[in-house]
């Protein structure tokens, strides 16, 4: 029986000027889904759902900052005053966001160093 030839890479590893590609069209389409919310809905959800698919395809983990931008069961983009409303509750040290569709995310602070 013949050996595999490996290329170097591990299963799942991509070589990492695809991963940065990849990134660069999740911001892009995160931007876009924000923009169309408003005259387009079902186009800024579409945005929204390729960005989890492009995500779970390559095998990028999103940052922070892009999580919190969309909501996880409606994927609608998550616009303060638009589609969510956030509570600040000091006490428990938690930002809640409520999106329009009932689904609540429950983030804790981060104080900055």
């Amino acid at each position: 029986m013949g050996e595999k030839i490996r290329n170097g890479r591990g299963r799942s590893e991509r070589p990492a000027a695809l991963t940065t590609l990849v990134r660069e069209r999740i911001s892009i389409l995160l931007s876009l889904a924000e923009k169309e919310l408003k005259l387009h809905p079902k186009r800024s959800k579409r945005y929204v759902e390729l960005v989890r698919k492009l995500a779970k395809r390559y095998n990028v983990r999103l940052p922070r900052s892009e999580k919190l931008r969309f909501c996880k069961k409606c994927d609608s983009p998550l616009i303060p005053g638009a589609t969510v409303t956030v509570r600040l509750v000091p006490r428990e040290k938690f930002i809640y966001y409520k999106c329009k569709c009932g689904e609540v995310r429950k983030v804790p602070y981060r104080r900055k160093a």
